[in-house]
């Protein structure tokens, strides 16, 4: 009897010894911008959801290379949304990042686009003057009205929930313009594994770094971009494509 409480003992000992060591496991990715934040265990503790936007104000995030986040963008109904002005400045646009980097995580959502509607959900963006647009650095899981925009016709690795131009959706189940659509997006570089579920469904999954992310990235248009995808720890990005675009019901949670 003593012998089985001591071996008892001696594992809980141990299970707790690599608890506190993984607690205090820290991500050295060679390719994180240096000087921007990183999301602290603070923020958003391991297994732990943490609001990036709850419908009231837009605090945690600011244009990509820019400042606070104000007119086009507005908060309605416990959504942000994206109106795209009448008349712009060429060059100018409005997408959007979040205050802190992430490297492995969770992200939910909701979004919601207008007939003909196109815009974009990044991760791994880069924020410098090196690059005028997230989407130069950040891959990019489509958000699209499939029925009525001209991109659905491009191919099905441009449909909406696709790993753009790289891998696309196993099913369609995207809702029509207008209809709230709720993603989740995974990425995960310590397992090597990427998925996107949309409405419920699993509908992509991939590689997110080595060679079978290389070879993805050199079969698609992004293949000769310098720093697309290459950086592991970046923001999240909502992308301005000329049309509205609604989201709600942001959370991160860090794996």
């Amino acid at each position: 009897m003593r012998n089985i409480i001591l071996i008892a003992l001696v594992i809980l000992a141990f299970g707790c010894r690599q608890k506190e060591a993984k607690s205090k496991e820290v991500d050295a990715d060679p390719m994180a911008g240096s000087g921007t934040e990183v999301a602290s265990p603070e923020v958003a503790k391991e297994n732990e959801w943490a609001t990036l936007f709850d419908g009231s104000s837009f605090d945690q995030w600011h244009y990509y290379n820019g400042e606070a986040i104000s007119d086009p963008w507005k908060l309605e109904e416990g959504a942000m949304v994206f109106y795209p002005p009448a008349e712009r400045q060429k060059g100018t646009s409005y997408n959007i990042v979040t205050n802190k980097e992430y490297t492995n995580f969770v992200l939910s959502l909701e979004w919601k686009v207008s007939k003909g509607g196109n815009s974009g959900i990044f991760w791994g963006v880069h924020e410098s003057d090196a690059f005028g647009q997230p989407y130069q650095t950040g891959p990019e899981i489509q958000v699209l009205d499939d029925d009525n925009h001209p991109d659905a016709k491009n191919g099905t690795t441009h449909q909406a929930g696709a790993l753009y131009d790289m891998i696309a959706p196993s099913k369609k189940v995207v809702k029509p313009a207008g209809e709230w659509n709720a993603v989740e997006i995974m990425i995960n570089h310590e397992a090597n594994m990427g998925h996107v579920m949309l409405n419920g469904e699993k509908i992509v999954e991939f590689p997110v770094h080595g060679e079978a992310w290389d070879a993805m990235v050199a079969d698609s248009k992004f293949a000769d971009w310098e720093g697309f995808g290459a950086y592991r720890t970046g923001k999240i990005g909502l992308q301005d494509h000329g049309d509205i675009v609604a989201y709600r019901n942001i959370k991160i949670k860090q794996l």
